[in-house]
């Protein structure tokens, strides 16, 4: 018998049936496909202690599914029909091009800055003149001091927290409206304030700033163990360990004693940043200071699962845990199953989600997750649904993780209707969709209708965009050669909060130039150098090489209309 005969008989016949019954009926969705068995190529399957036992993945597969998905759950699919309200306010475009708005803003690319929204007005005001005053002098301090003098604005606690805010990325701009305000009469910084500028200056690496403004901080009593953790997060996203571990300790200098929760707050920025082997070298060394428990263990396994992703590290580390006697809870296990599960091991994930239940442990919602997303990217999309299924039985609510869970291997089979009905279910269940959500619908968008139609759900839905956002789409854009559009992209990011990065610049020149948009692409690199941002060494060179090839034509030219012959001659240096 078939692989896909055994893992389909433990499943209602009639799931397939009912799915798409209640898929979403959109013109331009011309996506539909089957739902396709689970269907995996035989291989070996290793799990923590399973050695290099070799298995039967046909077999085991198929008893490791029926043992973690009760035969008992109802395989009505995603059990909630859709609902009238959510399916009426969408505005999707059919074949033809016509539209049903939604009643609102129908400008896709604004995203209206909700937290400047709740500002009285005077201060958006003051707000936008002092971004204004400090973005356009951000290359002079001095020039910077003065127009932020005229600019009339009146110094306080929400216009400050909300100017840093919008110039997060500019760290010269910040500094100097920052600076301003610290100097207004009436006026002191306070902890939102300065907490504010101390995560723009460490983020641009400007830690002799930093650790100056952390001492005002001290002297002003707004330093906290909070304020501290940030600076250290900031060291070990530059790679700096020592300075992370010196902050760590100088905590004491601040009247703050390392406790626990610091010490777990060092590691985990460690691991954050993929300093994962020296979190680990510092947790084993600082046993007598800081005796072991199952949490400290769990952030340095987490690191090596989540973020370095490394399957022989996690089960290295895992197997140490068990050699040192640490207890495994529900998080050691769910950071386990996630690394099989993003590594692609679907064996692996089913195999120690049993070992699991029967150790007594009930999986929480996460663990749920990482199991539905295994299952989805395997393509045992019906499997996956069950599961969510079982969650509801065991009272565990699917969260919007979960549904992303099976909207973004949908996506990335590209299997885009059938994400689209899972979409509007969890809408129809109250779930918010995060930027994640949204993010692997753009990414597979073909037309720019159906990013705009995107957009506007954003919107309606109160889900701002990111950076990344804006990236991915510029992006997009520029391969559909859609300026225009790139355009509003690029002015659209100051009016919802959000300044243009390093990585929004060489997205956008880089565009632009492979275009034939030079002129555009030299514009936005020498802007990007002016807010000092460092050009990626390929961008330099391409804009310096157009740049001499420029004068050469302008040389040629100027040879030309002086003798009426073409020189080939290059201008002196």
């Amino acid at each position: 018998m078939k692989k896909t005969k055994l893992l389909s008989s433990a499943f209602s016949t009639n799931e397939s049936q009912n799915y798409k019954a209640r898929c979403f009926r959109s013109q331009n969705c011309n996506f539909l496909s089957t739902s396709k068995p689970c269907n995996r190529e035989n291989g070996a399957s290793h799990y923590p202690g399973s050695g290099n036992r070799r298995l039967s993945p046909p077999s085991m597969l198929r008893m490791v599914l029926a043992r973690a998905i009760p035969l008992s759950a109802a395989s009505t699919g995603l059990p909630k029909p859709l609902s009238p309200l959510f399916i009426g306010a969408s505005r999707l475009a059919t074949s033809s091009g016509d539209h049903v708005t939604d009643g609102g803003e129908d400008d896709p690319f604004s995203f209206p800055d909700h937290h400047q929204q709740q500002l009285p007005p005077d201060v958006t005001r003051g707000v936008d003149s002092v971004v204004a005053a400090a973005e356009a002098n951000a290359s002079n301090a001095a020039d910077a001091a003065r127009a932020l003098d005229r600019c009339g604005a009146e110094a306080s606690e929400p216009l400050v927290v909300a100017a840093l805010a919008r110039l997060r990325n500019s760290c010269a701009a910040a500094h100097a409206a920052f600076r301003w305000a610290a100097a207004q009469p009436g006026y002191a910084p306070g902890r939102r304030a300065s907490h504010s500028m101390l995560a723009i200056l460490a983020k641009h690496r400007h830690f002799d700033d930093a650790r100056a403004l952390l001492d005002e901080m001290r002297r002003a009593s707004t330093a906290s163990p909070a304020a501290v953790l940030l600076l250290i997060r900031r060291h070990c996203a530059a790679r700096d360990v020592a300075g992370a571990v010196a902050a760590f300790r100088g905590l004491p200098t601040f009247g703050f004693r390392p406790g626990v929760a610091e010490f777990h707050g060092l590691l985990s920025a460690l691991c954050r940043y993929k300093n994962v082997q020296d979190a680990e070298h510092l947790l084993m060394s600082s046993r007598k200071e800081f005796p072991f428990e199952t949490k400290s263990f769990n952030i340095v396994l987490n690191g090596w699962c989540n973020i370095i992703g490394s399957v022989r590290e996690a089960k290295r580390f895992w197997n140490s845990m068990g050699n040192l006697g640490i207890d495994r809870d529900v998080v050691s296990y769910g950071s386990m199953i996630s690394c099989f599960s993003k590594s692609g091991s679907l064996d692996s994930v089913m195999k120690l989600f049993n070992r699991m239940k029967e150790a007594g442990i009930a999986p929480d919602r996460k663990v749920y997750n990482a199991v539905v997303y295994a299952l989805a990217k395997g393509r045992c999309m019906e499997e996956a649904k069950m599961l969510v299924q079982t969650m509801e039985e065991e009272e565990v609510a699917p969260d919007t993780a979960t549904f992303n869970s099976l909207i973004g291997p949908l996506c990335k089979a590209r299997r885009v209707h059938q994400a689209m009905e899972t979409f509007y279910a969890m809408l129809g269940r109250g779930l918010p969709p995060s930027v994640r959500t949204f993010h692997a619908l753009l990414n597979v968008a073909s037309r720019p209708i159906e990013v705009f139609d995107m957009l506007l759900k954003m919107k309606e839905l109160r889900c701002e965009p990111e950076m990344d956002t804006y990236i991915m789409l510029i992006r997009k854009f520029c391969r559909w050669r859609q300026y225009e559009c790139v355009e509003k992209l690029w002015s659209a990011m100051p009016a919802n909060g959000l300044s243009p990065d390093r990585s929004a610049y060489i997205v956008l020149i880089h565009g632009l130039f492979l275009n034939g948009r030079l002129e555009e692409a030299a514009k936005y690199y020498e802007e990007m150098k002016a807010k000092g941002f460092a050009p990626e060494q390929k961008t330099q060179e391409m804009i310096q090489a157009w740049l001499a090839g420029r004068e050469l034509a302008k040389a040629s030219a100027s040879g030309r209309s002086k003798d009426g012959s073409v020189s080939f001659r290059l201008p002196r240096k």
